[in-house]
């Protein structure tokens, strides 16, 4: 179980698949997670619909709390990839370290703040007088549990990024089986309701973390966990690889919250909390694909960042091509299933036949797209594990601020059912200009890298 890949002498073809295939089924089976709490939120007795609407509502806060872990875990573990390729393993060992220390300060902190403002939170992001008590009560015991999930995702990064992608997949799947397990019993059995999918989720991620915490404090690893003290140049610099990836999770919660809002104006008192429980259920979808496509893209990074650090140039080209053909082949087959079985899929979560028939028209729209996002990711991505944070992060929030304004401006003339468009109109516009702007610049980008002197460490 605790094979590396060696990065920079492995074949490019068979490495890319080794670190993608377990990164995009560890996303995947991540997604179950919320999917599973919300299948069986919305199938408890009376008053399922509105428990799932209430769910829902906690999703834009559960999104911007795992955006933490992200800034951390994707900023540092780029990094922790160059310095192994540069050879210098005590760097990456202090990367690690601060990192770890990064992490339980961020945890610590979050919950303080999310228990504190919990009920204007919940409010403001489209809970009603109907859907409030479930929310709230779903969002306590999560927040609670902050530690566990910051931990055992961001520091599953640097298990990722020194090779060990099988390990990384088992922390991931330890969780979700025991959620699988733990929900119907919380949920069902001992009559828990919405607390009981809380619960249930706080445990299993528990359980990832021991496993994340066992093995890179072990012997196994290339680089193992050791406590150390802060560096400021290394928080400074993970936090700017970091601010890319956590911008574009983090403004997916903004995003979430301002969806929320429109549906429930537009929506109105008849059909608001019926729109927000749709949004719940397409946003659960769009999860099984974008979730594994940032598991493709994100578990390769180590390729890119590995061989950048070692100035093996051409290795960092053959991987683009490989995984963005991955990319393009796995959106290519999620398309075709979302437009002939997204009813299919809303019956996971009701029996209602409005939700139903709601639920797979707005799966067919939502994701009309998603073949050129392969492009707007893989792109993204590559410049983010190359250090160009800059340019990764504008690349982003360029996308965020197209489907934020759309999603504000469509219902003025469409209704409610607008907002739906918002996301494959930005997904075209931006994976188009990323594309442009990636190709243009990549070339210069790696030649300037064999320009450099050898012995010269990048980004100190």
């Amino acid at each position: 179980m605790a094979r590396s890949n060696d990065l920079g002498h492995d074949p490019v073809g068979r490495l890319v698949l080794r670190l993608a295939i377990p990164s995009m089924l560890a996303q995947f089976v991540n997604v179950l997670y919320s999917i599973v709490d919300r299948m069986y939120i919305g199938h408890i007795p009376v008053v399922g619909d509105l428990a799932l609407a209430g769910a829902g509502v906690c999703g834009p806060i559960v999104t911007l709390i795992s955006s933490f872990s992200f800034l951390v875990g994707l900023g540092g573990a780029p990094l922790m990839a160059i310095r192994l390729g540069e050879g210098d393993k005590e760097g990456a060992k202090k990367i690690l370290s601060n990192a770890f220390l990064m992490l339980c300060i961020l945890a610590l902190a979050l919950t303080g703040v999310a228990l504190l403002l919990k009920e204007p939170m919940l409010m403001a992001f489209g809970a009603s007088g109907s859907t409030y008590q479930y929310a709230n009560e779903y969002l306590t015991i999560y927040v609670l549990g902050t530690l566990f999930a910051i931990l055992s995702v961001g520091l599953n990064q640097y298990i990722i990024c020194q090779g060990y992608s099988t390990v990384a997949i088992v922390t991931v799947i330890i969780g979700a089986i025991l959620n699988i397990l733990l929900d119907p019993l919380f949920i069902f059995g001992l009559h828990m309701g919405v607390r009981g999918a809380a619960i249930a989720t706080v445990v299993s991620q528990a359980a990832s973390c021991i496993f994340v915490l066992c093995f890179l404090c072990s012997k196994k690893p290339q680089v193992s966990l050791a406590l150390g003290r802060l560096s400021g140049s290394i928080v400074c610099r993970i936090l700017l690889f970091g601010l890319s990836p956590f911008m574009i999770i983090a403004t997916d919660s903004i995003i979430l919250i301002v969806l929320n809002s429109v549906l429930q104006y537009y929506g109105g008192p008849e059909m608001g909390d019926t729109y927000i429980t749709v949004a719940t259920i397409v946003l659960s979808y769009m999860q099984l694909i974008t979730m594994p496509m940032a598991g493709i893209t994100g578990g390769t990074q180590p390729i890119h960042s590995f061989n950048y650090g070692a100035k093996q140039v051409g290795r960092i080209r053959e991987a683009v091509k490989k995984v963005l053909l991955l990319c393009v082949v796995f959106t290519g087959v999620m398309f075709l299933i979302s437009q002939l079985a997204g009813y299919y899929f809303a019956m996971i979560f009701t029996r209602n036949p409005e939700l139903l028939t709601l639920s797979a028209w707005a799966i067919r729209v939502f994701t009309f797209s998603i073949i050129p996002l392969a492009f707007q990711y893989e792109f993204v991505d590559t410049l983010t594990a190359l250090g160009i944070a800059r340019g990764a992060l504008t690349l982003s929030l360029i996308r965020k601020a197209l489907f934020l304004l759309l999603i504000v401006f469509l219902p003025q003339f469409a209704g409610a059912q607008g907002a739906f468009f918002a996301e494959p109109t930005a997904d075209l516009v931006c994976s188009i200009l990323t594309s442009v702007v990636f190709l243009t610049n990549i070339n210069k980008l790696l030649d300037a890298r064999m320009a450099m002197p050898d012995g010269v460490q990048l980004y100190q």
